[in-house]
Parts: C-alpha cells; structure tokens; sequence
C-alpha cells in the first residue's frame, strides 16, 4: 500500500493523521507551524484523500498497521504522533501495538468507543450509517459512505486498561464544545500515566479552527515532554 502524503520541513518526525472522511490538509496550518523544527508528514488514510482503498479491512486497527507500513517505506525508526478523532484513534491503537516506535503521542478529540461520543452527534452518525448501508445495495458512493461511516459505529474499542501500559509522554487535548464527551477525553487522560491534558476553547475541530491557540499547547508539550 502506497500512502498519499504531504511533508514540509526537516528534523524530527513528526506524522499527522486527520479524522474521518477528511485529509491531510486538515492540517494545513499546523504544518506550517512546525516545519521549520519538524520533519512534518501529513497522511492520507487508506481509502481517504489521494490515498488507494487497496483490499484490506477498512478498520482503525487496519489503519494502524499501514502506518507501521508507511513509517518502514520512509525509514523512519520513531516519530512524534499527532491525531485528530479518528486519527487520534489511530495513533493510540499504534503506540498500544508499536509503543518503541513512538517518541511523543498526541491525542486530539479521540475516543475510546462511540460511548465517549456526544448522543447528539452519534444517533445521526448512527441512522446515517444504517441508511447508507441500505442504499450500498444499488450505490457505490453510499457504500463507500457506509465503510467510512461505519468506523465511528464499530472502532475503536480500547479498554482504559490497556491505556497504562503507554510509557511515552501523551498529551490528551480537546475542545470545551467537542462532540466527544469531556469526561471521556479526561477518562482517556486519566488512565495514560502521567498525561498531560488540556481543553482549550472551541470546539472538535480545534486544529484547524483554532490553530494558532492549538500549535501552542502541542508546542509547549513537544517541547517539554
């Protein structure tokens, strides 16, 4: 599998995953942001952006390992990891999988299950699922919409637990207005030894609508972690 991917500056790794149905341009300023420092590397997800569907599973945990697979093409041995909801999901199941491989974790606006969800947000992710799973019968593009859909129905599915094995420095950040549950975002925080957490104002979408105040939280942690 060939990852469409963008990269600007030099220096220590650091890999972008945005959430679900997006791209890497989701990141388009927090790139520019850190190139001057950073080796930044903004990635298209399996069947995402420019990226190929290619024939495997269409799950987080699959995702994961084409970044393991990503990371051995580029031949780069660790790297700092920022992640944005489905992203940030992804990023966590990595470091549980491949923790020697990650140097610093960031966790933006993920979720464990779609319990961590708001109900305002996830009963229509839900009926929107279902419906287009109904129409994947004679449309293309709502099965495609059912497979990208359906990973905030069925994924991630971490237990805390597993959580406190993460031995590299994680910082947990959100939105005060996130579609994910604040107390879900502090129970992730909770149960990663020493997290940092921080939940600045906004809301899901704070890496983008919010950068300059989002760089700067990432920044001191990267910086001090």
């Amino acid at each position: 599998m060939q990852l469409y991917y963008r990269e600007a500056g030099s220096g220590e790794p650091l890999i972008l995953l945005h959430g679900n149905g997006e791209d890497g341009s989701h990141f388009a300023d927090v790139m520019k942001h850190f190139a001057s420092r950073y080796r930044v590397i903004a990635v298209d997800t399996r069947g995402h952006g420019k990226s190929p569907r290619g024939e495997a599973p269409f799950t987080i945990r699959q995702f994961a390992e084409d970044l393991r697979e990503f990371m051995d093409q580029q031949k780069i041995e660790k790297a700092n990891l920022l992640g944005f909801s489905d992203g940030g999901n992804i990023a966590l199941i990595f470091a549980l999988q491949y923790p020697e491989r990650v140097l610093r974790l960031i966790l933006n606006g993920a979720n464990l299950n779609a319990e961590g969800v708001k109900p305002s947000v996830q009963i229509p992710i839900e009926i929107g699922y279902r419906m287009a799973r109904i129409c994947s019968k004679i449309s293309q593009r709502a099965k495609k919409n059912a497979e990208i859909v359906g990973l905030m129905v069925h994924d991630p599915n971490i237990d805390p637990d597993q959580l406190r094995s993460l031995c590299m420095p994680v910082l947990v950040i959100a939105g005060k207005q996130d579609m994910i549950k604040q107390k879900h975002t502090e129970l992730i925080a909770k149960s990663i030894p020493n997290a940092w957490l921080s939940i600045i104002p906004g809301d899901h979408f704070i890496a983008y609508k919010e950068s300059k105040m989002f760089c700067k939280e990432v920044e001191g942690f990267l910086e001090n972690a």
